[in-house]
């Protein structure tokens, strides 16, 4: 794989030690009672600063979340919530209207579970009386869906696991009115790329100019092609795609769009690599290889897993030296895996294949974020050369790709923007599209459709 390039000499001491082969309690973390209004606020996290406690306030209804830890969750639920791949979302609302308000828990995720649903996972080996004991904390635990005016609630809404973090939507409902409040809550574990992300420390001492529209574009159009090896020499995958807004903003958008966060490489996440390889198992938040932009390998990384290790959509982004309207922009790669070849290009003598269709994969983008309405503005500038089925271009281990060479651009939303108000820039267009792309001529015809007939009236019937 070629996220294992970086670590190929340590590659064997990995493999044993796979063969032969840990957060404490945040002082100050939030309790789960039902207080009034006037109460206290909760007290955020005081160990690390993208965990703590989020809050925010519309008309007159405070929501306050929090990503809860495992070992925190297993504190307070008596129970292991990570190995039966659940996540603690901690909610605090504080209804400050004169009216009944009703938090919707299918907005945090659609496949919440219920409390009784997420205890009976865990019966095997309890008594009847156990179970309905851990049924029962399950169930106090929980946050209200009733929300009376003027009091504040706390409490939980049990989710699948996400490592790194999520992008949870919190809406509560009234009698013709609605609110909704984002938060972007992550965990961070010391391994994910995130955690290293500092733009001070990618331009020390260097003020990064704020371009306007028409610089943008032509700053975009003057980039390079494709990303490359180290040495700068060899051209890879093709820089197709670019996101602008703020960090958090771009993760937040992504994280809500169903990408996850990306592990660095390192003796941990190597070795969680291995073993998804040799189970044949999901691991959603897999390390990627290294490619240059910059000077500089990529500074965030996200991916889309599907069911195996060797099949995913990932995307490698860059924070280029220049902003837009005060915004950050992204240069990034997108492309999807779809298998493992062994090939000597590789230090570790096997890579993922890509599909060669990468237009796909730009598109996915774009659609991934329209779905989530995280788009202010779209558009395309031209970038690599034009590739096609008889002439394709080819990465950095020889994997063949098309594509009509345009560039994506994202103007990322701070807040959901309804789809008809999205805006398309402009600059450029894109061709017939990456599905045509990869279709023959035969595509063009249409196929001889039989309308149906009714019963009684076919050959020979009365």
């Amino acid at each position: 794989m070629r996220a294992l390039q970086r670590l190929a000499p340590l590659l064997a001491c990995a493999c044993a030690q796979l063969l032969v082969g840990c957060v404490s309690s945040p002082a100050g973390a939030p309790d789960d009672t039902r207080a009034p209004a006037d109460a206290a606020p909760a007290q955020s996290v005081a160990a690390e600063p993208a965990a703590a406690v989020q809050t925010h306030t519309i008309d007159g209804v405070s929501v306050s979340a929090w990503l809860v830890p495992d070992d925190e969750a297993e504190r307070r639920y008596g129970v292991n919530l990570a190995d039966k791949g659940l996540q603690a979302v901690w909610l605090r609302a504080e209804n400050g209207t004169t009216k009944v308000l009703w938090l919707l828990a299918a907005y945090v995720d659609p496949d919440y579970f219920t409390a009784d649903e997420a205890a009976y996972l865990f019966r095997f080996g309890m008594s009847g009386e156990e179970l309905e004991r851990l049924r029962q904390r399950f169930r106090d635990l929980s946050m209200r869906a009733r929300l009376e005016p003027g009091l504040t609630y706390q409490g939980h809404v049990l989710v699948p696991r996400s490592e790194g973090g999520r992008y949870v939507e919190v809406t509560i409902n009234g009698r013709a009115e609605v609110r909704r409040f984002g938060f972007p809550l992550r965990t961070p574990d010391g391994h994910f790329d995130f955690e290293d992300l500092d733009p001070a420390a990618i331009y020390p001492g260097f003020a990064r100019p704020d371009l306007d529209e028409q610089q943008l574009r032509a700053r975009l159009e003057e980039l390079p092609c494709c990303a490359t090896d180290k040495s700068g020499e060899k051209a890879g995958d093709p820089l197709n795609v670019v996101l602008v807004g703020k960090p958090s903003q771009v993760m937040a958008a992504l994280s809500q769009s169903g990408w996850s966060f990306t592990h660095r490489i390192d003796w941990t996440t190597i070795r969680r690599e291995i073993s998804a390889a040799v189970a044949g198992s999901r691991y959603p938040n897999a390390p990627v290889s290294d490619l240059y932009v910059f000077d500089r390998p990529q500074d965030l990384a996200f991916q889309r897993a599907r069911f195996t290790l060797s099949q995913r959509n990932h995307m490698r982004l860059w924070l280029a030296p220049y902003t837009f309207k005060g915004l950050s922009v992204w240069v990034g790669q997108v492309s999807r895996d779809i298998g493992i070849k062994v090939t000597a290009k590789s230090s570790t003598l096997t890579t993922h294949i890509i599909d060669p269709l990468v237009d796909e994969a730009r598109q996915y983008v774009l659609e991934s974020l329209l779905i989530r309405h995280r788009i202010e503005a779209f558009t395309f500038v031209p970038g690599a050369p034009v590739a096609t089925r008889e002439d394709p271009a080819r990465n950095l281990t020889d994997d063949p790709y098309v594509t009509d060479g345009m560039r994506l651009v994202v103007l990322v939303a701070e807040e959901p923007v309804r789809t008809e108000q999205i805006r398309n820039l402009g600059w450029g267009r894109v061709g017939e599209g990456p599905v045509a792309i990869g279709q023959s001529e035969q595509a063009d015809t249409p196929l001889p459709v039989a309308p149906p007939q009714p019963v009684g009236e076919r050959d020979g019937g009365q």
